[in-house]
């Protein structure tokens, strides 16, 4: 006998709402959702649409910040870069006047700190998976 009551426990979804029994059945042994300890590291599994959003954003953040990081490297060793005048001439605007050597550190350093922050970003970025999505095959026992 089916208990269909919703506070049975077992048929609420997390946000309390009562489960049909068509989903309950289907999902009956659905992989739960949170972080996990596997062999390759932490691993998050999430809702495929959670999923889609975190690929998504982490890896589109990683590429402006990766090709920003090396735009901000070149200018910083190229004396005549647009973007280096351009940052020199808000500099002197606000009535700072950067010597040459300071300017060259100083973008250097901010385009190897957004390289770093986007690879940290897509790293993270990879540590989660949907829901029933199969390891990878470095991952398996099969061999």
């Amino acid at each position: 006998m089916d208990d269909e009551r919703p506070d049975s426990g077992r048929n609420v979804d997390s946000t309390g709402d009562a489960v049909p029994k068509a989903d309950r059945e289907a999902n009956a042994g659905a992989e739960p959702t949170g972080p996990t300890e596997g062999p390759g590291g932490r691993e998050v599994v999430v809702p495929l649409r959670l999923y889609k959003t975190v690929i998504v954003f982490s890896t589109l953040i990683a590429i402006v910040t990766f090709v920003g990081g090396f735009v901000l490297i070149d200018a910083a060793t190229l004396q005549v870069s647009l973007l280096r005048s351009t940052v020199a001439g808000v500099l002197e605007g606000l009535g700072i006047t950067p010597n040459a050597d300071v300017l060259t550190v100083v973008l250097a350093l901010a385009g190897l700190a957004s390289i770093v922050f986007g690879s940290t970003v897509y790293v993270y970025g990879t540590r989660f998976r949907a829901q029933g999505m199969g390891k990878s095959q470095e991952d398996s026992d099969e061999g």
